[in-house]
């Protein structure tokens, strides 16, 4: 592990920014049969908003405790939430959501 010095640390400190966190959770409405077009059509949407640059970061939950997602999202808790009423998948009643603020240090990414 990597030795992090106090200078280091205040120096990140510093550099931190505001971001949202969204935890997206499954209904039972995704056992319909219509449900995995919705899906499909969450997900596009999810690619837009990575190429827009608001959503960053998105992960899809791939065990069956319940939730669906979690997201890092650019902008307030009020935008995301305005962007998430409009998700096709939380509108079809298939995904609820919360949106958490929280900070990080731009320029963190998922390792390739």
């Amino acid at each position: 592990m990597a030795e992090i010095t106090d200078e280091y640390m205040r120096e990140m400190l510093g550099r931190s920014r505001a971001y949202c966190v969204l935890l997206l959770k499954g209904t039972a409405k995704l056992q319909e049969p219509d449900a995995m077009s919705i899906v499909w059509e969450h997900g596009r949407r999810n690619f837009a908003l990575r190429a827009d640059g608001r959503l960053p970061i998105v992960c899809r939950v791939t065990d069956d405790s319940g939730w669906a997602g979690v997201g890092i999202f650019t902008g307030t808790v009020d935008e995301v939430t305005a962007i998430m009423d409009e998700d096709p998948g939380v509108k079809a009643g298939l995904f609820t959501y919360e949106v958490l603020p929280v900070s990080s240090f731009p320029g963190s990414c998922l390792p390739d």
